[in-house]
């Protein structure tokens, strides 16, 4: 006799309504089957009602041949309800796992009337289990009970062995633990890009315009552009005698007063209201400049899906962005289909207006934009870079004439709209009065108005231009206007009331927008480093309002904060030793980093040309432009200048990107998806292509931590308070709440548990504290997106190691054994390779992840 209770004895006593447990410990009283106290009937007699299936819910990695994982259970929530039942093993949140335990947290057994039905209940089951702090093999059960083979009775043993993609189960985003984490981590060690700033009570709330949620948005420019086509929008643009008005807050209005640092978040809470109650504007500038990168790179936000958001939001004003020609939005150039392709995908993706400028107006770098632009539904707005003084005698370089001729070539070269990109704020009300006029007698074109109120007098150019007959202008919200950033929208709305150029905007509705922003400008006070007045200092270093906040946090960083009105008398002497130069990124970027230079190595711009050629090591990006790389200006580079940076380096002949041969899409779009193991998306192929360094560590950032951008933004800089509640919409439908309970003291390895409520329950994350210096011994932890780093599986014991630094091995071939309760586990190397680091020896205990070996190629 086998006395032995089956682990899916369940199944048995659910069909057949017996308990076996209870039977056998009769039995072994001296009970008889058929008696009166266990009173079973007759073996062909026992009753099989229905169906019922049993999934043994481990801690078991599927995809590492079931190996077991270990840690702490940090959230455990079970299934329920008709038909299903639970036998629990170690099953609950706050237990710790360990590698000397069985691997069952429970055994979940469902039944129903017919074998779908327990399926059916099985499925739901499953996902209605929440385990989080360790593996588990619940989504290898939910692909087995998917299987066509498995639900149709055919199945067996050898099922896991035929069918592979069992073993690749689709990751359980774990948004609320990761967020957690990102969220620990902040109030622990500080947001970095926080610079060590902390409110010293809570944020205030900012409160949202009222508008009608019931009424879908008004048709507005969109539509006119998608029924008229682009030619035709810019004639009835042109023939507007209302001044048209685009909104540069959510893009280059932050991007210059504080470094690019607003996040999608508080743009999307004012969206709606925008979309109803503004729909006379003509556009809204929110993408593309400094924005693409700096979302990845400091926000962790994906440019892409801001963009989108924002289009679902308002379907119905023009989207504007600003296009660097053939730098993209990056700072080099590209082949020409990388240019034409990230055109294409960003108006597929809602743009429908391109800015496209040259740094140096160099036109030739804006002939494959412009043309791509002409294969899409947008419109093709070309610009002239406006610097010097057109009515200075004494700076005749960039006169009038030069303008007008500027903007005749842009004509002919198809743009539909000509912009006047003065990004410095240099053009003075009456240059900007004969400019537009002068624009005006010779094309047909509308005309594109952008400046900055650097000096505290443009919103005077905004009206000299309106005056003379401009079309199109750019302004900012009132909150965040003045300054660096744009001229003030509401001002300049009020100031044309009851005028022929009267904007047609909702005044009251444009005040409610200030407000709004006021409040939010106070979340990032650490980043709100523009000029509190305007300053015509600005007509002597000439520096770009959206460079201007960017490189005294440059200076703020380096140190060198309060040598600022030097740093910028340095830039105006090196934009004359490169020959008085238009500066706009990234040009402006170049005279930035050639000021940075000279200014820490005590170089004088006045000395550059004694030193000797060839034997300075001057930035790279000062190399690369004054060698041509990124165009040439009027009058070429100076000859001297050139000598001395390049040495016997030859400068490039004609246009920067007019020899790099096309990208291989397939094969690029094939080695990012083995670099990062998952489906590459258009997305994810443009944003590698213009910052490749950035977009790699913003992948790992959401892979680890998610997505940050649902954090409401004093949280995301700053953490919780005790005490302090959030609500975190991860999707629609689905809202977290979390309030912050503690934050525990470190333990001996530098370690807090940070304890939460989230949705109502308890739930705790532990991160290292940065400060501490710890007690133990730390490892390095693998990296899983990077395959030739090699992780263990397991806490254990390393009993061996098969290999050296520099064997070369191929994939499967055995790197190291591990022992954990007195079972070996051996560790194979994942790809083909050389063992280029080995961190560590024989007698080591290890942690689950721990770095063990890097390879490489």
């Amino acid at each position: 006799m086998n006395p032995r209770i089956q682990v899916e004895h369940t199944v048995t006593e659910i069909i057949t309504g017996v308990d076996l447990v209870r039977s056998q410990i009769l039995v072994a009283q001296g009970h008889t089957l058929h008696g009166g106290e266990l009173d079973l009937p007759a073996q062909n007699e026992v009753p099989r009602n229905g169906f019922a299936v049993q999934g043994r819910i481990t801690t078991e990695d599927p995809e590492s041949k079931f190996m077991p994982d270990y840690g702490k259970i940090l959230t455990y929530r079970s299934a329920g309800g008709f038909g299903v039942r639970l036998d629990g093993g170690m099953g609950y949140a706050g237990a710790v796992i360990t590698p000397f335990y069985d691997s069952l947290l429970v055994k979940l057994t469902v039944s129903g009337r017919s074998f779908e039905t327990a399926l059916q209940r099985m499925d739901r089951a499953l996902r209605e289990f929440r385990i989080r702090g360790v593996k588990t093999n619940i989504q290898f059960l939910e692909n087995v009970i998917a299987n066509e083979t498995f639900r149709s009775g055919k199945a067996t043993t050898t099922l896991i062995d035929s069918t592979p993609d069992l073993l690749r189960p689709t990751q359980r985003r774990d948004r609320a633990t990761k967020l957690l984490t990102f969220l620990s981590d902040v109030m622990v060690n500080g947001n970095p890009q926080a610079k060590g700033y902390s409110p010293k009570g809570p944020l205030p709330l900012p409160a949202i315009p009222v508008f009608d949620h019931k009424k879908s948005p008004p048709a507005g420019s969109r539509q006119l552009l998608i029924d008229l086509g682009p030619r035709k929008f810019a004639e009835w643009a042109l023939k507007q005698k209302r001044l048209l008005v685009t909104d540069t807050t959510f893009r280059d209005a932050h991007q210059s007063l504080m470094a690019t640092r607003v996040r999608s978040y508080d743009m999307l809470a004012i969206a709606d209201v925008v979309a109803r109650r503004s729909p006379q504007l003509f556009s809204l500038e929110l993408w593309g400049g400094a924005t693409f990168d700096t979302s990845m790179r400091f926000l962790r936000e994906d440019p892409w899906r801001r963009l989108r958001q924002l289009r679902e939001r308002i379907p119905n004003i023009c989207f504007q962005m600003l296009f660097r020609g053939s730098n993209a939005v990056g700072y080099s150039n590209y082949p020409d289909n990388v240019v034409a392709g990230f055109i294409k995908h960003s108006a597929e993706s809602g743009i429908d207006i391109f800015r496209i400028f040259d740094s140096l107006n160099y036109t030739p770098n804006l002939q494959v934009a412009m043309e791509a632009v002409h294969e899409t539904h947008a419109v093709c707005e070309a610009a002239i870079c406006y610097t010097g003084d057109i009515l200075d005698s004494a700076r005749s370089k960039y006169s009038l004439k030069y303008y007008v001729k500027l903007a005749k070539e842009l004509q002919k070269m198809g743009a539909h709209i000509i912009a006047i990109k003065d990004m410095a704020g240099l053009c003075r009300p009456y240059a900007a009065k004969a400019l537009v006029k002068a624009l005006k007698e010779e094309i047909n074109l509308p005309i594109h108005f952008h400046t900055h109120d650097t000096s505290g007098i443009s919103s005077a150019s905004i009206i000299q231009a309106t005056e003379a007959g401009v079309d199109i202008v750019d302004l900012a919200i009132a909150s965040m206007s003045g300054s660096t950033s744009q001229p003030n929208l509401n001002s300049i709305v009020a100031a044309l009331k009851n005028t022929p150029s009267d904007t047609g905007l909702d005044l009251e509705a444009l005040n409610e927008y200030s407000d709004y922003w006021e409040t939010v400008r106070s979340y990032y006070t650490p980043f709100d480093t523009a000029p509190r007045s305007g300053s015509a200092d600005v007509y002597l270093h000439e520096m770009p309002g959206g460079q201007f906040t960017n490189l005294k946090e440059q200076a703020a960083g380096m140190g060198l904060g309060h040598r600022w009105p030097e740093i910028a008398r340095t830039y105006a002497e090196v934009n004359q030793l490169f020959g008085d130069i238009v500066k706009v990124t990234p040009s402006s970027k170049v005279v930035g980093d050639m000021t940075m230079f000279l200014i820490t190595r005590g170089i004088k711009p006045s000395d550059v040309l004694n030193l000797e050629p060839g034997a300075t090591p001057f930035p790279e990006s000062v190399i690369d432009m004054i060698s041509g790389g990124l165009g040439e200006p009027m009058g070429g580079w100076p000859k001297d200048l050139q000598r001395v940076i390049l040495g016997k380096r030859k400068p490039i002949d004609g246009r920067p990107g007019e020899n790099m041969p096309p990208l291989n899409f397939n094969k690029t779009r094939t080695e990012l998806t083995s670099k990062l193991r998952h489906e590459v998306t258009e997305d994810d192929l443009y944003s590698y292509l213009m910052y490749p360094e950035v977009f790699t560590e913003f992948t790992k950032f959401i892979r680890e931590r998610g997505d940050a951008s649902v954090l409401p933004t004093p949280a995301f800089f700053y953490g919780l308070k005790p005490g302090e509640e959030i609500s975190i919409n991860i999707e629609e439908g689905k809202t977290l709440f979390v309030r912050l309970i503690n934050v525990g003291t470190p333990d001996a390895d530098g370690r807090r548990t940070i304890l939460y409520e989230l949705n109502g329950m308890p739930r705790e994350t532990t991160v290292v504290d940065r400060s501490i210096q710890p007690m133990g011994k730390t490892r390095p932890k693998a990296d899983p997106a990077k395959l030739m780093q090699v992780g263990a599986p397991i806490p254990g014991l390393i009993t061996a190691i098969a290999a050296s630094v520099g064997t070369k091995l191929a994939k499967g071939e055995k790197l190291v054994t591990l022992e954990a309760m007195k079972m070996q586990t051996t560790v194979y190397s994942p790809c083909d390779g050389v063992v280029d680091q080995i961190n560590v020896q024989v007698g080591d205990t290890v942690e689950s992840k721990d770095l063990l070996i890097t390879m490489r190629e």
